[in-house]
């Protein structure tokens, strides 16, 4: 197993940021042909996600949404800190994505990228990328 972290800093409260390409140089730098990565958050209000990476408004617009939904709500979150929606967001996203590596190569689909889904930003982040043999 190849662990490594890489370091995202967000600048919004709801934000998709891609790490596609840290993640691509994880999965390279490991030497793994064939096996798994597995991309997670170390944070109870961030996440990870798969999802198009070609068109940067869909990042956008997926925040948006989350930003909508949580307006939406007809809940009261009682959390002290005041970010219980940043929890339930993350909750919703998950903590982790696991991806196939194949030929030494992250097995990403033609438009698909890897994110850190920020909730409750703006903050330093830490994504941790564990890769396995097969």
């Amino acid at each position: 197993m190849n662990v490594g972290d890489i370091r995202v800093d967000t600048s919004e409260r709801f934000e998709l940021v891609s790490i596609t390409e840290e993640v691509k140089k994880a999965v390279q730098k490991s030497g793994v042909s064939e096996g798994i990565c597995i991309v997670y958050s170390t944070h109870t209000t961030a996440a990870v996600t798969v999802n198009e990476d070609y068109d940067r408004d869909v990042p956008r617009d997926l925040a948006a949404a989350c930003r909508a939904l949580v307006g939406a709500l007809d809940v009261r979150f009682d959390h002290a800190e005041g970010n219980s929606d940043s929890h339930f967001l993350a909750s919703l996203f998950g903590q982790s994505q696991h991806l196939l590596v194949h030929a030494g190569q992250l097995d990403l689909g033609r438009w698909q990228g890897v994110f850190l889904a920020e909730f409750d930003g703006p903050r330093r982040r830490t994504v941790r990328v564990a890769v396995y043999p097969a």
